[in-house]
């Protein structure tokens, strides 16, 4: 394992030079030399001290010397080296503030070819940057934490690292530069705001979820902005890219709606109460879903209306005055269409808070930003960073008139929850049933950014993690090596996979290969690489898919899977778990090992049309076994019979068809369990199922030639 300290000397950026970055060297040498003179603790029951009398001895029984390092001058540099990097992040970003107004000045007034290469220099940039701050703060970590382990009568780690994170340089939200750098590329691209339509269209809606780990999430979100602007809520205060964002799940003592929707049952649904912003909630959503698999012919459906907070207690007891706000809303102007629809929606949703017994359940908090063009939904992305799950239980609910946790109480251990990476979902509404994403899509999903995690549900990991004795059963994710510590942490352990065992009960024994950074058995966490790398390895033996990502600035260049791991195994905790794992600043538009994390569409057929597939094989097989049995039966006794070795030889061709048949079907299925993103079909079973039986027919009827015309040939003479 190679020290940090060289891996820091790599990867320090030139524009910066050493100086900038911690002196991780300074610090070890003077560890290094507390180490070896042993210095002895310090005395804590003795309260006075004498100026006339020599310091005590070393831990060695020798006198100290004067020019010995001392505990003071580590402290007193780890201070200066925390000031520097605080000083220098923030002149940087004081640069940064100033070429980006300096850019959306120079709007209108230069060439758009000038505008966007500036744009790109200033996303290099804050990226670059976040590299600095990530490699440091990474650095302190494990300074920190040598510092411990060598002097164990002098720790300071907890001390530090708590006065790190109050630092501006940690601390700090620096994302109005996206919001800036969203309306640059928005300018340049001319962006049209659409026109609001509320009309039924015919469309498909395609919904996928993303794992994104922490150091990525600024790649993601510059990637994204240069083709979708960031989407600000009206009470949104606009100096920050995200919005805070709650949402109240509802369900009953018997999680009837956490199991319908875990196992996906048709007509499954969702309550939520979602509000935005900080502190109390005024204006509530009250949101269903509705599960429904797309191989019936029907689409999963989401649905809204808006109450105020005082209402909120009226929806759940089913006392909400329906006749009287339907009638509010005709005297607006509201067609009878749109009072009736929602005159439907809110009676099924008061009427199952009632008969299903629902109370609040588990709270989902993030801070969500969203990308899309106002009223076009072809392409909408929100990224929810901060994300943590509150478990609503345990609180009198003073028949229902609180629902929600007051933002006073302290939380227990096992009462939160917090998910360690960001959530991606990406919403494509594909119209005509046009089913091709956007190029620039594709290369997101395609980049080795986003992990996808199949059919992820924040509620449901909530559900699963706070209320472990509650559940029936857990989703597949949980024993994603990445979630293990936080799962622990919250008091879920008992959800988790023993590692002891070797075959894992349940579900997830079969769809382990759906976890984005592996099990506790087949840990993959140490590359990062994940179910990514994984899939492109069972792909025909294919474990690297080279591709250029085209117009990807350079700071976007993509994570390099051969990159290794490069860190400690006791890797430290905190804003960057993979400093390192970056590519160069100075590659050209990312070539990159790339694998694809998109993976197959499923549907039941598939798995029926393998079957009948497969039958079909093993029926010209018994075919060709049923001819090799007649023309034994017909041949003469003599043994001598060309007829005889023609069947014989028939019959293990039959036989190898129907292994062939047995292996591709058990591979297909295979593919298809995994979801591999490769062919499915099989080019050379038709070939050679064609040519064995021209070659069987041609020699049928080259020998019945033969024997005719030696026949005749006997006959002349």
């Amino acid at each position: 394992m190679v020290a940090f300290g060289e891996h820091l000397k790599a990867n320090i950026a030139q524009e910066y030079g050493a100086d900038a970055y911690l002196d991780y060297q300074g610090l070890d040498n003077i560890i290094q030399e507390l180490s070896r003179t042993a210095p002895s603790g310090p005395d804590l029951q003795n309260r006075m001290v004498s100026l006339t009398t020599p310091p005590q001895t070393d831990a060695r029984g020798l006198a100290v010397d004067n020019n010995s390092a001392t505990e003071e001058q580590f402290l007193s540099k780890m201070d200066f080296e925390l000031a520097k990097v605080e000083k220098f992040t923030l002149q940087k970003v004081s640069e940064l503030r100033t070429k980006i107004d300096d850019t959306e000045k120079a709007i209108g007034t230069e060439e758009k070819e000038k505008l966007e290469a500036r744009a790109d220099e200033i996303s290099n940039d804050f990226l670059l940057l976040e590299k600095y701050v990530n490699i440091n703060f990474m650095g302190f970590h494990k300074i920190l934490k040598k510092h411990d382990k060598n002097l164990p009568s002098y720790p300071c780690k907890a001390f530090y690292v708590s006065r790190m994170h109050a630092q501006a340089w940690v601390r700090g939200d620096y994302s109005d530069l996206v919001v800036h750098l969203s309306h640059i590329y928005s300018s340049l691209r001319d962006d049209q705001v659409a026109e609001e339509n509320n009309d039924q269209q015919s469309f498909l809606r395609q919904t996928t979820k993303y794992w994104v780990k922490t150091e990525d999430v600024s790649r993601v979100k510059y990637y994204v902005l240069r083709h979708l602007p960031v989407f600000l809520q009206k009470t949104s205060t606009g100096e920050s890219d995200s919005q805070f964002t709650n949402s109240v799940y509802l369900d009953n003592d018997q999680l009837e709606l956490y199991h319908g929707r875990l196992e996906k049952a048709p007509g499954a649904i969702a309550l939520r109460l979602r509000w935005y912003g900080n502190g109390d909630p005024k204006q509530v959503f009250v949101e269903r879903k509705t599960h429904n698999d797309k191989w019936t012919g029907e689409v999963s459906v989401k649905e809204r209306f808006v109450v105020d907070e005082s209402e909120v207690y009226q929806v759940l007891t089913n006392t909400y005055p329906i006749e009287k706000k339907k009638a509010e809303m005709l005297a607006k102007g509201k067609s009878q269409k749109e009072c009736d629809e929602w005159e439907q929606l809110v009676r099924e949703v008061t009427q199952v808070c009632v008969s299903k017994q629902l109370v609040p359940t588990v709270r989902t908090q993030c801070m969500r930003t969203a990308f899309q063009i106002p009223f076009d939904a072809t392409v909408r992305i929100s990224l929810d960073t901060n994300l943590c799950m509150i478990s609503e239980r345990g609180y009198d609910l003073n028949d229902m008139k609180t629902w929600h946790r007051n933002p006073e109480w302290i939380l227990q251990p096992n009462e939160i929850t917090r998910f360690p990476h960001a959530v991606l979902e990406i919403k494509l509404e594909l119209k005509g049933g046009n089913m091709t994403a956007p190029k620039w899509v594709s290369d997101l999903q395609n980049s080795g950014l986003i992990y996808e995690c199949h059919k992820y549900s924040k509620y449901c990991h909530g559900c699963a993690v706070l209320l472990p004795e509650d559940v029936r059963s857990v989703p597949y994710w949980v024993d994603d090596i990445s979630l293990r510590d936080s799962i622990i942490a919250s008091g879920g352990g008992r959800i988790l996979m023993d590692p002891a065992e070797s075959n894992p009960p349940g579900a997830n024994a079969i769809y382990d290969h759906l976890l984005p950074f592996g099990d506790a058995n087949n840990d993959r966490s140490g590359t990062a690489v994940g179910r990514t790398h994984v899939s492109a390895a069972a792909s025909k033996g294919i474990t690297k898919d080279k591709a250029t990502v085209n117009n990807i600035p350079t700071g976007f260049d993509m994570y390099d899977p051969n990159a290794g791991n490069i860190m400690d195994t006791d890797e430290e905790e905190g804003c960057c778990s993979w400093v390192f794992p970056f590519c160069s600043r100075y590659n050209n538009y990312a070539e990159a090992i790339v694998a694809p994390t998109s993976f197959q569409k499923i549907e039941p057929k598939v798995y029926f049309a393998n079957e009948r597939t497969y039958l079909h094989w093993l029926h010209y097989g018994v075919i060709l076994s049923s001819i090799a049995a007649g023309i034994l039966s017909f041949s003469d006794d003599s043994g001598e019979s060309w007829g005889q070795w023609y069947a014989l030889a028939l019959l293990p061709v039959s036989l190898g068809f129907c292994l062939y048949a047995l292996h591709i079907f058990l591979w297909r299925q295979d593919q298809i369990k995994n979801r591999i993103p490769a062919r499915w079909d099989d080019p050379m079973g038709p070939i050679l199922l064609g040519s064995t039986v021209a070659v069987i027919l041609i020699i049928n009827f080259c020998t019945q030639v033969y024997e005719i015309a030696k026949i005749d040939f006997a006959e002349d003479l």
